[in-house]
């Protein structure tokens, strides 16, 4: 039997740590946090300095975004132990209690019947719990009924001291948030931590826990750059620095070296005199040798120059060959407690003058004589490398294990459901998300490996589609040079509808055009699903043995929270829908509707103007109220579809039976 807390004391207690703990200044949200955190409900999450974005998954056309300051973040931390709590409650009451009766008890009494049946079951003291909450909404500021499952919202969002209509995600984030205790904790350390330092302070020391020197390592297009990014382009441009590993890289083009420039001097005369004419001196260019710095010297240079961390990215690490690029740099990498390089190493006389004399106004006062002479290479502890390894990529050169033994590893998985994205092919829109999991699928069987699957990222869509030539260019061309050409296309999915093997050359046309009609049989072949299509769902018959489907396209009412109904028994169901939308406002429903995914002979189904195609249509026609034309001839389900979806993004308190 769960054991449960006095709702009230613990809402009394809360509140007094919230109040006493949370300042409301805009805090950074731990880079752990954000490296776990890389999803919230299925919807990907976008982090930037001070605050999210969240990009929602719905069925709407396209992604709609949620803007999140990083308070809700810290807010949502504080009152988890409040909604694990009602989650008990809850759970309590609708093992006694129905829905219906539930709803009824709100600011009402138990029966004799029930009170003793509670006590029975569960003994006098939680049982006036119990009875305190399914009946005194007061006591632990409940607004909507216990039913209902966003019954949490209000008194989260109460005892937060929150409006309701524009921070109600912050109980979202209190439900996600309650489920990862390690993640709570993460957030509340933050909070102390930034009462007990400074604001620059508080910033280094979340950054002081990440691994000086770590590897991004995965398949193709999994987004490791952009991991890497997330937390970088939080920092001063001039502390982040860049470059690329690839087979010609060696110690000159990563550390520096000597080389001829282009420079102006003044001529001058036998006896020395600057040489003038028309009252201007006389210039002639002449070659001169300088040292020239790459990536590695100037992030160590600037690193010694400052206290804050400073970051070298590597890309595609593994394109190169370490041994040769990093040289003596090699012992640099072994890293004492603190920070520092172990062994320091002897710079050669170029490089150590070079550092001599930029170091020579550096106002830090740790630097050891040996390192600010340019006499010794030492890496300082604010000095982050990172990299980013491709498992997939062919013909590079092996990294030895003393070298890997030096970084901290960290895979980044394959995810493909970050956003909505579609393959545009031959008329049809494909599911991205769904290819990637089935030709995934197909990778992983024939390799045995992960290395060679295709990350969400792999190939970029515009305005959330993949042209079918893009698609061939990028796709198509790595499944059949780098994966199955080694592997062999005994599939049935590389066999186009004469049962022949499906060559690279035939998505081409004569004419050099991608050939669209096989990008689509190569797709219809794995299975991949076709984006949901309006117009398809309108031509077909219903599915009434489907009962999800069947039950949306048989309306009862549409209820609002001010008890206002509109039945079908009063009206049809278009008369009922449109009705809903009056109520709910016609320009509100306007500037979402034409970003839904419903159409109707590729137009919206609310618009500021008729369309001939509807106009002509023998299955559809306009309805016009004010300035509005809505289409007619929807079926109900879609009706139904199209309200739910305006209930969601709009946030509005009603309900749709079916």
């Amino acid at each position: 039997m769960e054991e449960l807390l006095d709702l009230k004391q613990l809402a009394n207690d809360l509140i007094n740590e919230y109040q006493t703990l949370y300042t409301g200044d805009e805090i950074e949200l731990p880079v752990e946090f954000k490296n776990r955190v890389t999803q919230i409900d299925n919807n990907s999450i976008l982090y930037q300095r001070y605050s999210a974005v969240v990009s929602t998954k719905g069925v709407q056309k396209g992604v709609l975004n949620i803007f999140l300051p990083n308070q809700w973040f810290y807010i949502a931390s504080f009152f988890t132990r409040y909604y694990n709590e009602l989650q008990k409650y809850k759970r309590i009451s609708t093992e006694i209690f129905s829905a219906e009766r539930l709803k009824g008890l709100k600011n009402s009494s138990l029966t004799a019947t029930e009170e003793n049946a509670l006590e029975k079951r569960y003994g006098v003291r939680i049982k006036d719990l119990i009875k305190n909450f399914v009946t005194d909404y007061d006591w632990w500021g409940g607004g909507k009924t216990i039913d209902r499952g966003d019954f949490f919202v209000s008194p989260i969002l109460c005892y937060a001291k929150l409006v309701n209509a524009t921070q109600s995600y912050v109980a979202d984030l209190c439900a996600f948030l309650a489920k990862n205790e390690d993640l709570v904790k993460l957030l509340l350390n933050s909070v102390k931590q930034y009462n007990n330092t400074s604001s620059s302070e508080f910033q280094n020391r979340i950054i002081s826990n990440l691994p000086l020197q770590q590897i991004f390592y995965g398949a193709p297009g999994t987004g490791k750059s952009h991991t890497i990014n997330e937390i970088t382009e939080q920092q001063p441009k001039e502390n982040v620095f860049r470059t690329t590993f690839h087979p010609d890289s060696d110690y000159s083009t990563f550390v520096g070296c000597y080389k001829p420039t282009m420079t102006a001097k003044p001529v001058r005369n036998v006896a020395g005199d600057v040489v003038r004419k028309d009252g201007k001196e006389v210039a002639e260019k002449s070659i001169t040798y300088s040292f020239v710095p790459q990536s590695f010297t100037k992030a160590y240079l600037r690193a010694w120059q400052t206290t804050e961390p400073v970051y070298l990215v590597i890309e595609e690490i593994n394109r190169g060959n370490c041994a040769q690029i990093f040289g003596d740099l090699f012992q640099l990498l072994d890293r004492k407690c603190d920070g520092f390089s172990e062994y320091p190493i002897k710079a050669d006389n170029d490089l150590a003058t070079y550092i001599a004399e930029n170091l020579s106004a550096s106002t830090r006062t740790d630097i050891p004589d040996s390192v600010r002479s340019g006499e010794e290479l030492s890496l300082p502890a604010n000095l982050y490398i990172w990299a980013t390894m491709n498992t997939s990529d062919q013909s590079l050169f092996p990294i030895d294990s003393a070298f890997k033994r030096r970084w901290d590893w960290k895979y980044v998985p394959i995810d493909t459901k970050k956003e909505r994205w579609s393959i545009n092919a031959d008329g049809a829109s494909y599911d991205w998300s769904d290819f990637l999991e089935k030709i995934n699928a197909k990778i992983e069987s024939a390799t045995s490996s992960e290395d060679k699957m295709l990350g969400f990222y792999f190939c970029k869509a515009e305005n959330d589609v993949i042209t079918a030539e893009r698609f061939v260019n990028k796709v198509i061309f790595y499944l059949w040079n780098d994966v199955f050409k080694d592997y062999g296309f005994d599939d049935a999915v590389f066999n186009d509808k004469n049962n022949k093997k499906i060559t690279f050359r035939m998505f081409y046309k004569a004419d050099g055009k991608v050939d669209e009609a096989i990008v689509k049989e190569f797709l219809d072949n794995l299975g991949v699903n076709i984006k949901d299509n309006e117009e398809i769902i309108e031509i077909d018959d219903i599915d009434e043995t489907n009962p999800a489907v069947a039950n949306k396209n048989h309306l009862k009412n549409i209820t609002f929270a001010d008890g206002t109904v509109f039945s079908t028994n009063d009206m049809g169901p278009f008369d009922a829908y449109i009705e809903a939308i009056k109520k709910i406002g016609v320009d509100n429903v306007y500037s979402i509707a034409d970003k839904l995914k419903y159409r109707r002979l590729n137009h919206p189904l609310i618009s500021k103007e008729k369309y001939p195609e509807i106009e002509n249509s023998t299955s559809y026609s306009y309805m016009q109220l004010g300035e509005y034309y809505f289409v007619k001839g929807s079926k109900t389900y879609t009706l139904v579809r199209m309200l739910e979806d305006i209930k969601n993004l709009l946030s509005i308190d009603m309900t749709i039976n079916c």
